[in-house]
């Protein structure tokens, strides 16, 4: 069975009903069938595993709904993520509080609402989770060692894998469930054998807690599922085999629990940003800049160092030459510039007004914006399903 739609129906989709409404720019259109196909692209290639959305990546409320119609759980890193997952239809047990960082009120409301698991890095979380949740299930991160992906996470969550052994235990010494480990090979992982390390540091981890006499029964292997932006993306069963190999050597018995926490694999590729350029000028330096009017404060914040590069489309077909661009927001921030070292093209005969699709834009894009920084609005989300408007904000 394979999942439909496919990019090039999404797009389609998409630039119809654009085309069709003419929204004011900046929006992004998410096409929610889409979504529902990753999600079962991933229910597919992992067949048992917990797939549990990334909230992150695209909270809008149609988004949400859709994963739990088609059977995914959830990655959340609030209590609003919470309440938006229960307001869907979520089951409170569908959600994992993943979020090392969490004050202990928060971990106090998500436990009255029947949230028992949690993820943790650090002593002292683990004993405020124990204080506000006690029973509660915990899983340690791990950091590990994996290839620079594009959106790296730097130092600051994870631990070693001794450390993670030794939380555990202190975790179940505080009287919560130590139910196994997470880790997280970084956003935008385009090696798809960077989740080996990781597998292999969990059954360090589960060997060790069998020493002691527990026996560890969950792992997540967190998300880091890359789409195509500047270059091809692996598909989804790419990573699978090297996943399902990797579990197979390492734990040949098997684990109880499997899971993922994808996000922009699954909203990614269901999105296309319209946006308007706002001006066209020949800076002092003799290079040509285009303004947008989405920037880095309002949808895309990704274009942080570059390390996400999208691919821009004119909207209207054919047009002049093209020549180099350096591509920058509307707001009065000089920090505001998306592309000036990566090289992009557009039309010598490119003007104000005219309109430029951002593809793949479904991730990070209008849960990164802000709030109405310069007086701009964030960025407005518009889901759809086929040609009818199912969210619009």
């Amino acid at each position: 069975m394979t999942s439909s739609p496919s990019i090039v129906d999404t797009r389609t989709t998409i630039r119809t009903f654009l085309d069709r409404e003419n929204p004011t720019t900046p929006c992004v259109v998410i096409d929610l069938d889409t979504v529902a196909a990753r999600l079962e692209d991933f229910h597919r290639e992992f067949l048992g595993f917990r797939i549990c959305y990334a909230v992150k990546a695209n909270p809008a409320r149609s988004v949400v709904k859709t994963i739990v119609n088609g059977g995914g759980q959830f990655d959340v890193a609030s209590v609003a993520e919470i309440d938006l997952c229960l307001a869907e239809g979520a089951d409170p047990r569908s959600i994992s509080f993943g979020n090392p960082i969490k004050k202990g009120k928060d971990i106090a409301y998500a436990y009255s609402k029947g949230v028992r698991e949690f993820v943790t890095d650090s002593i002292e979380d683990i004993e405020t989770i124990a204080a506000y949740a006690p029973g509660s299930e915990v899983s340690v991160r791990m950091l590990v060692a994996a290839p620079d992906s594009g959106t790296p996470f730097g130092r600051k969550f994870g631990v070693s894998k001794r450390v993670a052994a030794e939380l555990l235990l202190h975790a179940a010494d505080c009287g919560l469930e130590p139910m196994g480990v997470s880790f997280h090979v970084g956003s935008q992982q385009m090696e798809t054998s960077a989740y080996i390390a990781g597998i292999k540091d969990a059954r360090w981890v589960f060997d060790t807690l069998a020493k002691d006499g527990y026996e560890l029964t969950r792992l997540n292997l967190g998300g880091g599922f890359a789409v195509t932006y500047d270059r091809p993306a692996p598909p989804i069963s790419t990573y699978a085999k090297v996943i399902h190999r990797a579990l197979a050597e390492n734990f040949p018995n098997g684990v109880a629990e499997l899971l993922l926490e994808p996000g922009r694999a699954i909203a990614g590729e269901s999105g296309i940003l319209r946006t308007e350029v706002v001006l066209v000028a020949r800076r002092p330096d003799g290079r040509r800049w285009v303004y947008l009017d989405v920037g880095r404060y309002n949808g895309m914040a990704e274009t942080e160092n570059e390390y996400i590069a999208y691919k821009l489309e004119v909207v209207g077909g054919a047009r002049t030459q093209d020549s180099s661009v350096v591509i920058a927001g509307p707001t009065c921030d000089g920090d505001d510039v998306l592309y000036q070292k990566t090289p992009y093209k557009l039309p010598l005969d490119l003007k104000a007004g005219d309109r430029i699709d951002i593809i793949n834009t479904g991730a990070y894009t209008s849960s990164y914006s802000s709030v109405a920084f310069n007086g701009i609005e964030p960025l407005r989300t518009i889901c759809i399903s086929g040609d009818t408007v199912v969210e619009e904000n």
